[in-house]
């Protein structure tokens, strides 16, 4: 056996031994039915900070971003400003959400949805969307780790095989300790997937030549910039497309019918792959996070410095690097064939192999550092693991208390609900492992929606933690209509189409808009218009109820109520300029992207200097919402710790 090999699997054991004493420890110290569904509500601020951390970027971003910026170049790399629109989520609604749990003391989010629209076909919408957060996705992510071993020992562990053995461990520590040791053991999981990506970003910049190599970097890209290159070739205005966003939207009919011009990423694209993964935050699985808090002091810390902050750093410098770089280092023929300078140090990855970028760096320096690529391979495994474990976790607590305590058997007993919540992550763990086995095709259809519907609970939270006026009509019909958009848009829905004998007139994606696009389009439009029309005078007096608690327990201090046409100004002045259609500008304002070396007035490609810039821009925005505007802290006069 190898050197690799060896530090591989003890790195490893490792790792599983840290996981199952959680997972055994948890249960002996506060073994009641609350400590496993909700670690009885006394998590400790630091905590919440790395395990969020953890399991809003888990594995998309230490695997796929990298890649698909290997592939796409800069126009797919500012999506890594999603860091910063993540938190959003987490800013508008985990303080009141933690608010409501405290008071009122539910435990999943159905139970809350319900209770304040007065109706349980919102919660039933929640539990699928719960169960396609979690079956589907757990697949998608697990099979991503096992052809990760299976790259690193070079097809001596297959990845299915792979794939079962890693998963164990998630189940063992999910199943005997509940949600305290999957929030325990996200700790070093969010540790460890920063380390990750910073580390193979230096990977990279050591590849290219260490700081000294940069130069050199920077004036292949110039050169780049001239030459039509890639899957995408070059815009209509002869920009190559690795440097350039190819305009505000195409209406296409979607990809599978008609390829966009320079590449699908337009600033529609951008947007809208952002609001999907915004919707990590809003899923089930992160209400119930808000409510396991000892107190809200960890929220504003997670949302602007960790994640926005942090993590919106690593994903605008690192992770870029990383997939630019891989192109310079042998990863895509295409480079070499343009007579650019290449070193081969990764093997050519541009025919649908870029999925293994991250392995192949750890595969360069196996020879020279077998304990280093070894826990790197274990910084992506913990990544991955932090999202499977809290969703299947939050998932278990689901399926005990809105499936059977509400339906099936409603005087189970807490001892019973927690058997049950067990049995449910046993359920969702075999059910995601046999779906990533046997049918990997239908897998990745179904864990296409995953964050597109969690985004679609946008509505259904804003009303619960701000706008009273939504009706439980509303937002039952919204949520529906946005779920079934989102599945039309997806290949399911093109499959489902075609099984009943017709097709659809558009691909995946039309216009370039994601699905979650064209998801929340209908939930907003449905919404209003079904609140507007079925208004009731007694509803909403319940409704105010919660909102007159928000007002005592959560309202902004009276001398700082005008900064908030400021702040939500601002708000929509980021998202229009990073995210949106105002974005084009990063294409030119630094220099043209043929402009070569001497154009660039930062020193490097104008539409990732813009990156940088709004990346900046957007820690200040979160800041001022979470922190000047008290969305996301707390005072002891109105909160009790």
């Amino acid at each position: 056996m190898t050197p690799q090999l060896v530090w591989l699997f003890v790195f490893i054991a490792l790792y599983w031994a840290y996981c199952v004493k959680w997972g055994v420890s948890s249960a002996r110290t506060a073994p009641g039915a609350e400590d496993f569904f909700l670690a009885s509500r006394l998590l400790p601020p630091w905590v919440f900070v790395l395990i969020a951390t953890a399991a809003s970027f888990g594995g998309w971003a230490i695997l796929m971003h990298p890649s698909l910026v290997m592939r796409d170049g800069l126009a797919l790399a500012q999506l890594g400003l999603a860091a910063v629109a993540i938190p959003f989520a987490g800013v508008l609604f985990f303080k009141r959400q933690w608010l409501l749990g405290k008071t009122y003391g539910y435990i999943t989010p159905g139970e809350m949805l319900a209770d304040y629209y007065q109706g349980d076909a919102i919660r039933i919408l929640v539990i699928i969307i719960a169960l396609f957060c979690s079956i589907p996705f757990i697949g998608m992510q697990m099979s991503a780790s096992g052809h990760l071993i299976e790259w690193l020992t070079e097809g001596l562990v297959p990845a299915n095989l792979a794939m079962w053995a890693l998963t164990l461990v998630v189940f063992l520590y999910g199943v005997i300790g509940g949600l305290r040791a999957v929030a325990y053991v996200g700790t070093l999981q969010g540790l460890l997937l920063m380390a990750g990506i910073v580390s193979v970003g230096g990977l990279s910049m050591m590849h290219l030549g260490g700081l000294d190599g940069m130069s050199m970097f920077v004036q292949n890209l110039a050169k780049l910039s001239g030459i039509d290159l890639g899957p995408w070739g070059n815009s209509a205005e002869g920009f190559n497309a690795y440097l350039h966003v190819p305009g505000v939207v195409q209406f296409t009919a979607g990809m599978g019918k008609e390829n966009p011009v320079a590449g699908m990423w337009t600033t529609a694209m951008v947007l809208t792959t952002s609001f999907a993964l915004m919707g990590t935050q809003a899923a089930p699985a992160f209400s119930m996070l808000a409510f396991s808090c000892r107190s809200p002091g960890g929220f504003a810390p997670q949302l602007v410095w960790v994640s926005a902050g942090v993590m919106g750093m690593l994903m605008i410098f690192f992770s870029t690097l990383q997939g630019l770089g891989a192109d310079f280092l042998g990863a895509s023929h295409l480079f070499s064939d343009a007579g650019l300078a290449v070193s081969k140090v990764l093997p050519d990855l541009a025919d649908g192999q870029g999925g293994s970028l991250y392995a192949r760096y750890l595969i360069s320096i196996a020879q020279t550092a077998p304990w280093f690529m070894a826990l790197l391979a274990l910084c992506a495994l913990a990544a991955i693991h932090a999202l499977v474990s809290l969703f299947s976790a939050t998932a278990g607590t689901i399926i005990a208390r809105d499936v059977f305590l509400r339906y099936l058997s409603p005087r189970i007993d807490h001892d019973r609900q927690k058997l049950i919540a067990r049995c449910g992550i046993a359920a969702v763990i075999g059910a995601a492992l046999l779906l990533a086995t046997y049918a990997p095709g239908a897998q990745v259809q179904l864990g296409a929606l995953a964050l597109s519907f969690a985004f679609q609970l946008w509505p259904a939270l804003a009303g619960l933690c701000w706008l009273p006026w939504i009706t439980r009509q509303g937002v039952t019909v919204g949520l529906a209509g946005g779920m079934l958009a989102v599945v039309l848009t997806e290949p399911l829905g093109a499959t489902i189409c075609h099984f009943l004998g017709f097709d659809l007139p558009w691909g995946r994606w039309p216009w370039t808009i994601h699905s979650a696009g064209w998801g929340i389009f209908v939930n907003i439009i449905s919404c209003v218009v079904v609140s507007w029309i079925s208004h009731q005078d007694l509803d909403r007096t319940h409704r105010q109820s919660f909102h007159q608690l928000f007002i005592a327990k959560s309202s902004i201090a009276p001398a700082k109520r005008f900064l908030r046409p400021v702040a939500w100004s601002l708000t929509l002045v980021w998202f229009f300029f990073a995210l949106g259609p105002g974005a084009i500008l990063g294409n030119t304002l630094f220099g043209a992207p043929n402009a070569g070396l001497s154009g660039w007035m930062m020193g490097v490609p104008s539409l990732w200097a813009w990156q940088m810039m709004c990346w900046a821009l957007g820690v200040l925005v979160i800041w001022f919402l979470a922190y000047r505007l008290e969305m996301s802290t707390h005072h002891q006069a109105n909160f009790t710790e």
